[in-house]
């Protein structure tokens, strides 16, 4: 394992080359880009908050659908580095809705997307993957992907809890 002077020496080598400044400063406002899209295409979906730009490992923003939101839930559109890929994810407003909802899913066998084991550090009860290995080079198709995959798992959960939630 490397000692953190020697992961900063790489960094700033890395730095001075220029790329990573340009990608990220690329993806953030590609991130951006994509929650005023959900905003204005979506007004019955608020996106409330700023986007959560993270330590390179995640940047999301976070979409509440009024169904969602009226059980204390919403969705996160994420982009994680190490994996390099979009993801969606049912999350709460805090561990005890996380739990509450865990448990539902469980009980109920529903296993149309993957379910998260409640432990420390996970945010979600369910994610999927919307885009693997996303081209940038096309960011209207991109953007399309995302949100046809993000509509499709909004309306998968609203359906589920409306057949099984109290």
């Amino acid at each position: 394992m490397n000692s953190l002077q020697e992961n900063m020496a790489e960094f700033r080598k890395q730095l001075q080359k220029g790329s990573i400044q340009k990608a990220y400063q690329g993806l953030m406002e590609y991130m951006m880009s994509l929650k005023n899209h959900f905003s204005s295409k979506y007004p019955e979906y608020s996106a409330p908050g700023s986007l959560y730009n993270g330590y390179m490992d995640m940047t999301y923003f976070s979409i509440l659908p009024k169904s969602l939101k009226d059980r204390d839930l919403k969705v996160a559109i994420v982009f994680l580095y190490d994996a390099f890929r979009f993801e969606i994810w049912l999350s709460g407003k805090n561990k005890q809705v996380l739990a509450k909802y865990w448990k539902l899913i469980n009980k109920s066998g529903w296993d149309k997307y993957k379910v998260v084991e409640p432990v420390k550090g996970v945010d979600s009860v369910v994610e999927h993957i919307l885009v693997d290995n996303p081209d940038f080079s096309d960011i209207d198709a991109l953007t399309k992907q995302i949100e046809q995959g993000s509509l499709e798992f909004i309306e998968d959960i609203e359906s589920f809890l409306a057949k099984t939630a109290n």
